[in-house]
């Protein structure tokens, strides 16, 4: 049997699209705000009222990635076998007022314990989006609609450094925590108003659209390769590999995204207002090439060379920013601009690869299982560069480190080949 032609969103219709993905887009950027505005609160003076140390600072920072990691896999089959709608709403309305929580505490050990409960609710959202997507959008559909999810990624980072450093300037650390986790118990509701599991559900799709989406998701499931178990899914070699990957890669992107501000801010001594400001620029940059990415590796029909590439590129990037050291800040905050957006560019290939290369049946198990590793890169990330950075007295190790990890992703890629069917474990 031959694979279905690639089928584009003006065949099939775009009511999705306007429904869907700005949904899906608000609810990621909640999700990423209220996760990461711990980097603005630290250098927004959060690290001298609470008198925390450079270590102990990046412990609380780096706890939400344990809850992360132990909760994302059973709230991932949640999300496949039961459903996405329902899981995220009460992670949505749970995160918002875990997050607005935060500024109202003065423990550290509070501080870690409601960190460690954030990164739990938080565990599924992305993994339980990516599963919504797939029942929503074809394989030629995919890439692009993982992007403008994913864009919530670098678009909520670059608002939120912009607008969060000058909002603790007005007010203090503990009322941007407040003021920025409300809005997620507002949306939760409006989640689960406008969105529904399935397309048969959807009673605002016309009818139309629904009939060739059903067709052409029904189509693309009769080529899957099945497993026999998730056992089985979880030792492929893909997923053991993209695993590997996205942890060394998920090393760099969250060590730069919760020390970039306090970087700025050493770097230039500049208030937490305009350094935030300076922050918010590599993930500008990051955005513009997610959606140039994407797009361009939809058309081409190709995942892996939108990939690796760009990873190489961040590598080199943060490499030579560490060559031109803190003496010439300048020149080596704009390569660090260039590291920032070619770390964020293949997002949109990258799911829409690790989708598409595991076996249909257990893709939301393979994809949480290789998110999970992210969490683990993301936990390292964020607490080996502050505590290099603390311990050194400067930026030069973390550099180092965060451009090694790039590298070594960037080569894992091509190793990466979809499991044959003669290799597939028999059903049973």
């Amino acid at each position: 049997m031959t694979a279905p032609a690639p089928t584009g969103p003006a065949e099939l219709g775009r009511q999705r699209w306007f429904r869907l993905l700005p949904v899906a887009f608000v609810t990621y950027s909640l999700a990423y705000l209220d996760r990461s505005n711990f980097s603005i609160g630290v250098a927004g003076g959060m690290k001298e009222e609470l008198v925390l140390t450079g270590a102990m600072s990046s412990l609380i920072g780096a706890s939400f990635f344990l809850g992360y990691c132990v909760f994302q896999i059973p709230g991932t089959l949640y999300a496949e076998r039961r459903s996405v709608r329902g899981l995220i709403f009460w992670c949505t309305l749970a995160w918002g007022l875990l997050a607005a929580v935060q500024g109202l505490l003065h423990s550290a050990v509070l501080l870690i314990v409601v960190r460690f409960l954030l990164g739990a609710v938080e565990a599924a959202v992305l993994p339980a989006m990516v599963v919504f997507l797939a029942r929503w959008f074809t394989k030629g559909e995919r890439g692009s609609a993982n992007a403008i999810l994913i864009l919530g990624n670098p678009i909520t980072v670059m608002w939120l450094n912009a607008v969060s450093g000058y909002l603790v300037e007005l007010t203090s650390w503990r009322e941007m925590f407040i003021i920025e986790g409300l809005p997620a118990v507002v949306w939760a509701f409006v989640f689960r108003a406008l969105v529904s599991d399935h397309p048969a559900e959807a009673k605002w799709l016309d009818d139309g659209e629904k009939q060739r989406v059903i067709a052409a998701l029904d189509a693309e499931r009769a080529q899957a390769t099945p497993a026999s178990t998730f056992a089985a899914a979880f030792r492929s070699r893909p997923v053991v590999l993209l695993s590997v990957q996205y942890l060394l890669w998920s090393v760099g992107v969250y060590g730069l995204v919760f020390w970039l501000p306090s970087i700025v801010a050493a770097g230039t001594g500049q208030g937490i207002g305009m350094s935030g400001l300076l922050a918010a620029i590599p993930f500008g940059v990051a955005a513009l090439l997610m959606v140039l990415n994407s797009r361009l590796s939809d058309r081409a029909g190709s995942r892996p060379r939108f990939v690796w590439p760009w990873l190489l590129f961040g590598g080199v990037g943060f490499y030579l920013s560490y060559l031109l050291g803190p003496d010439n800040f300048w020149p080596a905050f704009a390569l660090l601009v260039v590291a920032g957006g070619a770390m964020y560019a293949p997002y949109g290939p990258y799911f829409a690869h690790v989708a598409e290369i595991l076996p249909k049946n257990f893709a939301g198990a393979g994809i949480a299982c290789v998110n999970t590793a992210g969490s683990v890169g993301g936990f390292f990330g964020t607490y080996l560069v502050g505590w290099l950075n603390d311990t050194t007295g400067g930026t030069a190790a973390s550099f180092v480190m965060m451009a090694a990890t790039m590298v070594m992703a960037a080569l894992i890629i091509p190793l990466v080949r979809a499991q044959r069917p003669a290799e597939a474990p028999a059903t049973t």
